[in-house]
């Protein structure tokens, strides 16, 4: 795989990736569904340049892109992940007698080069995957570097167009590295019972973020609201239009905008997360409309192709 070696190379307008965590200090909220989708349309819809970067240790997107087969294989070799970008080393194991310096094309699995012919420009989905270790193991044996993932990102992904960072809903270490890694945070939600109760421990988390890196510009691109798993169809009954209008309330509290276009309910969703395509129903015509706004929130124009 061809990974750069050095800053510098041209990206998102040639001024580097667009950075979005994609975070909801609340579980169950589709946040990896729309990590994972949303790196899919980038590149099959939009011939884009991505890197995803599983930094929840439950590894959902990791098994999401890689496959039940392909991950259990990935994990139980302990191939280099993003235990491995934050160590920056790889341990001791079979055929190595000792600790060796990370490279850093080890930890990126590729899911789905294409090629865009008339331009000549490739195209593809990378993947940083994270291993159910994940915090135990940087926690329990070092201190992370919050910075750590910035860093590599500054040095060794200025060719991506898009990275997407799909992040644990708790607040930790690992929270703050994806703010400094971050131009964007995007925050899915499902309307239902207690849908706002990671707002304010998010708007908290973001604004004490702010206050210690008052030179790093860092947005809530908005906030999308979820449908997809509710099998009661897409408007819902009453819980669900009480909890609209509590997400409504509460993300205008915190400035926050609503993506004009949500995500409705689907049954297409399941099989698009395995990356089958095949005999959707509604799926596209429920993602893509809020795949679109979100491109043209973060600046990257959905008409390139």
């Amino acid at each position: 795989m061809n990974v750069p070696s050095k800053a510098g190379m041209s990206g998102a307008g040639n001024g580097g990736p667009i950075c979005v965590a994609v975070i909801n200090l609340k579980g169950g909220v589709g946040k990896t569904t729309i990590a994972a989708l949303l790196g899919r349309y980038a590149v099959r819809n939009m011939g884009l340049k991505v890197l995803a970067i599983d930094m929840d240790p439950q590894a959902n997107l990791s098994q999401a892109y890689m496959g039940e087969v392909r991950y259990k294989a990935f994990h139980d070799m302990k191939q280099p992940s993003i235990v491995e970008v934050f160590s920056g080393f790889r341990p001791p194991g079979p055929g190595k007698a000792s600790t060796t310096r990370l490279q850093i094309e080890d930890a990126v699995i590729r899911i789905e080069p294409s090629i865009s012919r008339s331009q000549q420009v490739e195209r593809h989905l990378d993947l940083i995957p994270s291993r159910f270790d994940f915090s135990r193991h940087l926690t329990e044996s070092l201190k992370p570097d919050p910075t750590i993932l910035a860093k590599r990102i500054a040095e060794y992904f200025q060719d991506k167009d898009l990275i997407l960072v799909d992040c644990a809903p708790t607040e930790s270490v690992f929270t703050t590295a994806a703010y400094h890694a971050s131009r964007y945070i995007l925050v899915p939600v499902k309307p239902e019972y207690f849908a706002t109760i990671g707002f304010p421990l998010l708007g908290e988390s973001l604004e004490g973020f702010r206050q210690d890196n008052q030179g790093h510009k860092i947005d809530v691109v908005g906030v999308v609201v979820n449908h997809w798993s509710y099998d009661g169809g897409n408007s819902g009954g009453p819980e669900t239009q009480e909890a609209l209008r509590d997400i409504k309330e509460e993300a205008k509290n915190n400035g926050w905008k609503l993506f004009e276009e949500e995500i409705l309910h689907s049954r297409g969703f399941p099989k698009m997360m395995r990356g089958n395509y095949s005999y959707l129903g509604n799926a596209l015509s429920s993602f893509n409309p809020f795949a679109h706004e979100f491109f043209q929130r973060v600046g990257l124009p959905t008409a390139r192709s």
